[in-house]
């Protein structure tokens, strides 16, 4: 039987409807597997073999589980089949006869702590969260010229200028994570950084203070620009699972 996928992404209050409902499905013969993230494929083929009918999933469904950042949760069976790459690490390894979201859902329900550091070149924004709530943040912008397109001495020149205002920037949005996540740096769950990766990795390295955080770090949130309401928007994407189906 050929399946075909849909991908789909649902946020915090729409996947727990979801597996609600999913769990009030009757079906004998569906599984539902956790597993955690970095599993090689063959070890996946394997569980998945011993664990589903023969020959009943793609091998798609290998590939994608294998991809998921956070590990991922698996349910299989005749009242559908489903993988979701949850926002938090799945931790251990489980196998439930029927549809059994119970471990996702405890997931999804628990108010994380979360440090949440979303810079862009030019702006950036700072927050402590508890779940969905952000309960101290700060945000600003500060003047880091775009890229010269001539060549010759005026571009060594402005390039020079160009790093030493990205420099300070950086060093700026450093004392701001400070100063709003330092409080509650013992405390935190998870850490989220957001935009560009390179202008990130810049601000790791320039920050000593970001590698103190104890919270697991989660996986680069592709956050915009941060400006007007970035940040409710970042929390909405840190939080959201997303869904492939096969029908």
């Amino acid at each position: 039987m050929a399946l075909t996928s849909n991908t789909f992404f649902l946020r915090r209050g729409k996947m727990l409807e979801f597996l609600a409902s999913l769990e009030s499905t009757p079906d004998a013969i569906a599984r539902s597997i956790y597993l955690p993230r970095e599993l090689p494929e063959e070890e996946i083929n394997t569980l998945l073999t011993k664990a589903l009918q023969p020959d009943s999933f793609p091998e798609e469904l290998v590939t994608l589980t294998s991809r998921s950042t956070n590990g991922a949760a698996i349910f299989w069976g005749s009242g559908g089949r489903y993988l979701i790459s949850p926002p938090f690490p799945i931790t251990g390894r489980e196998l439930f006869k029927g549809y059994a979201p119970e471990t996702l859902k405890l997931l999804l329900q628990s108010d994380w702590a979360i440090g949440v550091i979303v810079v862009h070149l030019g702006t950036y924004a700072v927050a402590y969260c508890q779940g969905e709530r952000i309960i101290a943040s700060k945000t600003g912008t500060g003047l880091v010229h775009g890229r010269h397109k001539k060549g010759g001495s005026s571009q060594q020149r402005f390039q020079r200028r160009r790093d030493n205002q990205a420099r300070e920037f950086l060093e700026r949005v450093c004392v701001h994570a400070r100063e709003q996540l330092e409080p509650q740096a013992r405390s935190l769950d998870y850490v989220a950084f957001g935009g560009p990766r390179h202008t990130v990795l810049s601000l790791k390295k320039q920050c000593p203070f970001l590698h103190s955080l104890e919270g697991p770090v989660l996986p680069l949130v592709d956050a915009p620009w941060p400006k007007g309401e970035i940040l409710s928007k970042t929390l909405l994407r840190i939080w959201s699972s997303r869904v492939t189906e096969w029908r």
